[in-house]
């Protein structure tokens, strides 16, 4: 009796941890209208995941204060905008990795998270040098410059196709499952 309370005791826990780190990870959209009547309307949307008829999306938005040299200005709000995009994928690649995680649970295999865990932070490094601006815009008011880097779904697909030494049921698994998890947090983000 106290092997089987234990054993659930334990999937209990697990369940509530897996709970806790999909809540900490559903944070691929931030809520931030700005309210910059005159902004593009992606400053005011800000950092999310887009899914629209022209594809699948991840989007980081930027920005920089004034501070002398307008080319350095608009560099660093590049690279904010960039780190979004990383936080926004970060984000992403933790959801597909407790889904994996979960579905190994569930059919008995034993997948071994560290594994799988650096796999996938691997694979969200090499991705970002995919991610690309498509969108700067400052702000005549304050000067502060805004920039909007894009990384597609596609692009990320793509990464995957070529990495030779990925754990092949983790590859299966993207292959299959991306876009559906893609759409599962982007309709969640709404």
């Amino acid at each position: 009796m106290k092997t089987s309370f234990g054993a659930f005791a334990k999937l209990l826990s697990v369940a509530a941890l897996s709970a806790f780190i999909a809540a900490c990870s559903s944070t691929a959209k931030i809520e931030s209208d700005l309210g910059l009547k005159d902004a593009p309307d992606w400053v005011n949307q800000g950092t999310q995941v887009m899914n629209d008829k022209d594809g699948r999306y991840f989007h980081g938005v930027g920005s920089a204060s004034p501070m002398g040299d307008m080319s350095l200005q608009k560099s660093v709000a590049d690279d904010r905008a960039r780190a979004e995009v990383a936080r926004v994928l970060s984000s992403y690649m933790d959801v597909v990795s407790n889904d994996y995680m979960a579905a190994t649970r569930a059919g008995g295999s034993g997948a071994n998270e560290e594994s799988v865990s650096r796999e996938i932070k691997n694979l969200t490094k090499v991705n970002l040098t995919g991610a690309k601006i498509i969108g700067s815009w400052r702000d005549p008011k304050t000067n502060i410059i805004y920039s909007m880097a894009e990384l597609d779904m596609k692009q990320v697909k793509g990464t995957l196709e070529g990495v030779q030494d990925m754990n092949s049921d983790l590859k299966r698994y993207f292959t299959t499952q991306a876009d559906n998890i893609f759409d599962r947090v982007a309709k969640e983000k709404k």
